[in-house]
């Protein structure tokens, strides 16, 4: 607790150190609550997204195989140069029951990206009760903000990634080689360009924490920023297969501004705590003059 708040202690709730007086034993039973919720949660979701199987592959899955789908119409909007339609092919099928395995894989995967902000809300509701009312509101905007980012990331693999990719993958042709993909893979490859794009937009959130433990500075992050330009355009490269340089640039910029965004967060976290030293510092002298 800062020391200019000493005097006031008596302010403070009792409902904000109410998880201190648990035992190991009773945090690990609130915690299998948590985790049992969210499960059940999961299951349902995934229940939902495999009774809407026609929805879900028709319209979601399959939607970057059709020139109707709203990037293709928006890059034909945009210039005729980049008026560029998919690649007509066909999914096949070459194991017994891999139409069936694909199914579940991809409701276990809907369920996840679905069901994530109620996970993260089941984080925050865990953790909760050992903080207080000050650090409540600002993890209030923590799990928002987590949430959005995981989204956007999704979003921005189904809309941006997944659509540049069906075009250069399922239009590469070596010889007379008919090019039909099995159903499996399409799966694999629409999970790996949608599921990870998630995790990398929590890049602020991961600047974030580790900012507050003192891993990392924004010097740090500065310092070695053309490092980092560097190694988010190979990244970006591999995450287009497109070999275009503008399909490239359209997933860079978003990555590298995730990393101009993470080294605004830890300059945050550092002046909030060159602030709270500098009135710590202050509190401790008018005790010492008094």
């Amino acid at each position: 607790m800062p020391l200019d708040q000493i005097d006031n202690i008596d302010e403070y709730d009792e409902s904000q150190t109410s998880g201190s007086d648990m035992s190991f034993f009773d945090h690990l039973d609130v915690l299998r609550w948590h985790i049992i919720r969210s499960v059940a949660v999961l299951f349902t979701l995934i229940i939902i997204v495999f009774l809407n199987k026609e929805f879900v592959f028709d319209v979601v899955l399959f939607g970057p195989r059709y020139a109707s789908f709203p990037t293709f119409r928006l890059m034909c909007w945009m210039s005729d140069a980049m008026c560029i339609e998919p690649p007509k092919f066909e999914l096949t099928t070459r194991e017994l029951g891999e139409t069936f395995f694909s199914h579940m894989t991809v409701s276990f995967w809907g369920g996840i990206i679905l069901g994530f902000p109620y996970f993260i809300w089941e984080v925050w509701r865990f953790i909760k009760p050992g903080l207080y009312i000050t650090e409540q509101k600002s993890m209030n905007l923590f799990v928002f903000v987590c949430t959005a980012l995981f989204l956007f990331g999704v979003l921005f693999g189904y809309y941006i990634v997944a659509p540049l990719a069906v075009i250069f993958l399922a239009g590469y042709q070596i010889g007379d080689v008919v090019n039909s993909p099995t159903l499996s893979s399409y799966v694999s490859n629409m999970v790996m360009f949608t599921l990870p794009l998630g995790l990398v937009f929590e890049l602020p959130v991961l600047a974030y924490v580790l900012g507050k433990m003192g891993v990392i500075s924004s010097a740090f992050l500065g310092q070695y920023r053309r490092i980092a330009f560097v190694i988010l355009l190979i990244l970006a490269g591999f995450i287009t297969p497109s070999p275009d340089i503008v399909s490239q640039m359209m997933v860079f910029a978003p990555l590298y501004s995730l990393y101009e965004v993470s080294i605004m967060v830890v300059k945050r976290i550092e002046r909030k705590r060159l602030e709270l030293e500098k009135s710590e510092a202050a509190a401790g002298i008018i005790r010492k003059t008094n």
